[in-house]
């Protein structure tokens, strides 16, 4: 039996972690839960699957929280704000800590997990986007085993050789491609794009996801953001990453190795697939998932990706090869400039420019090599982006 902490579990990510732990109950006993204002959820979810601490990091949100549990017969330890978030994720000895809580929010604790758990199951790839050199640092420090959930980054973690057998994957490979389904707008002209709404940009054609990442998906900066974490992951140089877009989904990311073969994973648009693989490591089991029928599929369809329209994968390309705290600036302005779309503020074309506008103001900034000075660089790119919002 082993011990799980879902950081981020009212989210799609969340939803589908504790799909597939429920359906091995012998395998699997939930540690904690953690939500930041969704409660209610959150009080589902402790009723149904029983987890010795809940984490809710909105204070406001959290009030009145203790004595609905209690009133629901759920005994779990209340722990209430940020820090004591990180104090949860960093508990040592869980077994797995699945970090799936969006954006820059999800740094702290993500660190902390990689500082205290057996194992990280990895969907927060702003961690690596923010602070790579830092994460990096934490996880060879306590040696935990980190497995990448994103389904690209499953899909090629997958298809490379087994780091047990010794091969030298930067010799072996030629190139890690990742594949992007293109988002609701791909093959619409660029003024229908710029003229974009959110609901629009929230409508993805194969995934369901939360609003943030739906939107990053529209403008291809979640590809960005993918090749930024793909080069950290797997120790890759940029020019040897590539992305195309195949708008079935069933291709989820391919290896081309030196001698012409390509490995490919493939598998039905669900997240429970990657979700079940990184958790049964080295071992497989049921993720729930349907077998893929590769007949009804049909056709499946690739095509080189439009940077012109998608400004956003130009943009992360290159940050990539700036290196240093560019990624970290980027994530930044996105995470800006994407909230004031979903808010009415800004139209979806101006996403890429506040994004442009920030990483050319700032240039390229050293890495950061602390928590704290990831948080002050990030907020420096955040004070820019409202002020071309407000400009």
């Amino acid at each position: 039996m082993k011990t799980i902490s879902v950081l981020g579990a009212t989210g799609s990510i969340g939803d589908s972690t504790l799909d597939v732990v429920a359906r091995h109950p012998d395998r699997y006993r939930v540690h904690a839960l953690s939500a930041h204002r969704n409660v209610d959820k959150l009080l589902t979810l402790a009723v149904r699957h029983r987890p010795e601490v809940l984490a809710v990091s909105d204070a406001q949100a959290a009030a009145g929280f203790e004595a609905r549990l209690r009133a629901a017969g759920v005994t779990a330890r209340l722990a209430v704000g940020p820090d004591e978030l990180v104090e949860v994720a960093g508990t040592p000895g869980i077994d797995a800590v699945m970090a799936a809580i969006v954006g820059a929010a999800g740094l702290a604790p993500t660190l902390a997990a990689a500082r205290g758990a057996r194992s990280v199951l990895l969907a927060n790839k702003e961690s690596i986007v923010m602070a790579g050199a830092l994460f990096g640092a934490a996880c060879r420090q306590s040696g935990v085993t980190l497995l990448p959930v994103d389904s690209e980054h499953n899909a090629i973690f997958q298809c490379l050789p087994d780091r047990a057998t010794g091969v030298d994957s930067r010799r072996a490979v030629r190139r890690l491609i990742l594949t992007a389904s293109g988002g609701p707008f791909r093959t619409w002209t660029p003024e229908r794009i710029a003229a974009a709404t959110p609901e629009q940009a929230c409508k993805h054609p194969k995934w369901s996801m939360g609003r943030k990442i739906s939107v990053d998906s529209a403008t291809l900066m979640n590809k960005g953001l993918e090749l930024i974490e793909a080069q950290f992951l797997f120790d890759m140089p940029s020019e040897q990453l590539d992305v195309i877009i195949h708008p079935q989904s069933i291709i989820h990311s391919m290896v081309e190795y030196v001698d012409g073969s390509v490995l490919a994973q493939l598998g039905n648009p669900d997240m429970r697939v990657p979700i079940a693989h990184a958790l049964a490591y080295p071992e497989r089991f049921d993720s729930g998932v349907s077998s893929l029928d590769l007949v009804a599929a049909g056709t499946l369809q690739f095509e080189e990706p439009d940077e012109t329209r998608f400004p956003c994968l130009r943009l992360a390309r290159e940050a990539m090869r700036a290196g240093g705290g560019a990624p970290c600036v980027l994530n930044a302005a996105n995470e800006v400039s994407v909230q004031n779309f979903l808010d009415g503020r800004v139209g979806f074309a101006d996403i890429a420019r506040i994004n442009e506008a920030v990483l050319t103001a700032l240039g390229n900034p050293a890495a950061p090599d602390s928590l704290a000075d990831t948080l002050a660089l990030d907020a420096t790119a955040r004070l820019l982006a409202e002020q071309q919002i407000a400009a």
